[in-house]
């Protein structure tokens, strides 16, 4: 008897090619204030809306030797109270006028970001440049959003199912030397170890015009635009100290290593496998976004297909880009289906990254991912929060802001010889990084298993705050209070046909 076929009816058709197809390039005014802050303005009439976003160079990289989670906690600090602003006033101007805020950390890079009705511009300028310029750093904010934070990482991390994987396992074990070997949310013992002075030494080093980006998007007058930020931003002082920079190189690596690791609250074993990538400015990474997006996009995926579908090994198998200012990772990954092994799992991972190797995609598989894409690419670019940024990010991550338009015309030229190149040069086996990640009770009662230092010895310089950096207190006296801004009201002809975006948390785990 021959062996039923099921057949997928709901598969679609395979996609037409988008080499023809292509993504407006964002439209943008930059300038450089006397004080060293980096300026860009996106116009957008069609909406009436606004995102005021600043980006800091600032990440969990930057953190002080032993004091792990300080770019995190400032996060945190930011929405405390300034020189005229009280404590969380950021969510009045914001959340009471129909708007909101939030902001994230990353490896390299701290942002806050707002959307608000276009008429309330004025006044999130006024907030943005007194939060960089005359944020209180006291004993009181510090020491509740340190409690706030340390909570954050038992709940988001110690607590979660897969968190250790994600947020400490993964990099510690993905570096050797670079700093992102460290979870960006910290540690408890680097948390409870840290003082004020440390915080307020931190903030002076990188919280500056010059180490900042300021991107407006969406329905504004240039002209006032400009006058508004010469107002606010152009008087903040630049400090005289050179800010710290990382300059450690990550080896490469030659050899695979394998770490065995048991944690509770794991309901099925999972596997993690990650490689090195290069800087997200290099001109492979397109090639790699394509090779990422054909192993986990959608459930037409080779890791879907094979590893959940077919085989049935994992309830779910997935990949990500983790690409940054330096070294960066490919990663795929699985959550074991009921009564399957890590060992079954990481042969199923590392046969998709050998058929990479070894063929090239298919025609369909290759279409099929730039169209995907694009299409994500054409989704972040309607709102004015998604344009800002887009932007951004480009300055910050790849020292461009016309990065991002460059990688989406590099990949609409990226053939299947190229994925296959980019496969064999990066995905190898001898440079593979894998963990398996067991529950504590399948752990044997004889045997020793090597473990991972979840807090390695990096190189980063010592924080030492520029004297000429002003720290401000509840007390001090002779401080100029600013009157809030008017709030300017205008009708528009026609209904607002804008969708805001979900404000983004600081998420530990993809």
């Amino acid at each position: 008897m021959q062996p039923v076929v099921l057949q997928r009816w709901w598969r679609s058709p395979p996609p037409k090619s988008t080499s023809n197809v292509s993504v407006k390039p964002l439209a943008f005014t930059e300038r450089v204030l006397a004080n060293g802050l980096r300026v860009y303005a996106i116009r957008d009439t069609a909406t009436p809306n606004v995102s005021v976003q600043v980006w800091y160079d600032v990440g969990s990289k930057d953190d002080p030797k032993g004091r792990s989670g300080f770019a995190h906690m400032f996060e945190h600090l930011m929405f405390k109270s300034t020189r005229n602003l009280v404590s969380e006033q950021m969510d009045r101007l914001t959340e009471d006028v129909g708007g909101y805020n939030n902001a994230s950390t990353n490896d390299d890079y701290t942002n806050y970001y707002e959307v608000v009705p276009a008429n309330h511009l004025q006044r999130l300028l006024f907030a943005e440049a007194d939060r960089m310029a005359s944020l209180v750093v006291e004993p009181k904010s510090f020491a509740s959003e340190r409690d706030v934070v340390k909570e954050e990482l038992r709940q988001s991390t110690l607590a979660r199912p897969y968190g250790k994987l994600f947020s400490l396992y993964y990099p510690a074990l993905a570096y050797a030397r670079h700093p992102y070997a460290r979870g960006t949310i910290g540690s408890l013992e680097n948390l409870e170890a840290a003082g004020i002075d440390d915080v307020r030494a931190f903030h002076a080093t990188y919280y500056r015009p010059d180490n900042a980006v300021l991107v407006v998007s969406g329905n504004f007058e240039p002209a006032q635009l400009d006058r508004w930020i010469d107002t606010y931003f152009a008087p903040i002082k630049k400090p005289s100290g050179e800010i710290p920079r990382v300059t450690v190189a990550e080896p490469a690596r030659t050899q695979a290593v394998t770490r065995t690791v048991y944690e509770p609250n794991t309901p099925l074993p999972a596997v993690l496998i990650s490689y090195h990538i290069p800087a997200d400015r290099a001109a492979d990474i397109p090639a790699l976004s394509l090779l990422k997006a054909i192993l986990s996009e959608g459930e037409s995926s080779r890791l879907y297909e094979s590893v959940v579908y077919r085989d049935q090994l994992a309830q779910s198998a997935d990949a990500m880009i983790d690409s940054k200012q330096s070294t960066g990772n490919l990663v795929v990954y699985a959550i074991m289906a009921g009564g399957k092994s890590v060992d079954a799992g990481e042969a199923a991972l590392k046969r998709e990254i050998a058929r990479l190797r070894d063929a090239p995609v298919t025609p369909a598989e290759l279409a099929e991912a730039k169209n995907e894409i694009l299409t994500a690419s054409i989704i972040a670019r309607e709102t004015a929060e998604g344009k800002a940024s887009t932007l951004a990010s480009s300055v910050i991550v790849d020292g461009d802001p016309r990065a991002a338009d460059r990688q989406l015309a590099a990949i609409a030229q990226v053939t299947a010889a190229d994925i296959q190149r980019v496969a064999r040069s990066y995905l190898a086996d001898a440079q593979s990084a894998t963990i398996r990640y067991l529950p504590l009770d399948a752990k044997p009662a004889a045997t020793r298993v090597a473990t991972i230092d979840v807090a390695p010895t990096v190189l980063v310089a010592d924080l030492k705050a520029p004297v000429s950096v002003e720290i401000v207190t509840p007390a001090a006296e002779g401080q100029r209070v600013l009157p809030p801004p008017p709030v300017h009201r205008f009708r528009r002809p026609y209904p607002s046909r804008s969708r805001p975006s979900s404000p983004m948390a600081c998420g530990l785990s993809p």
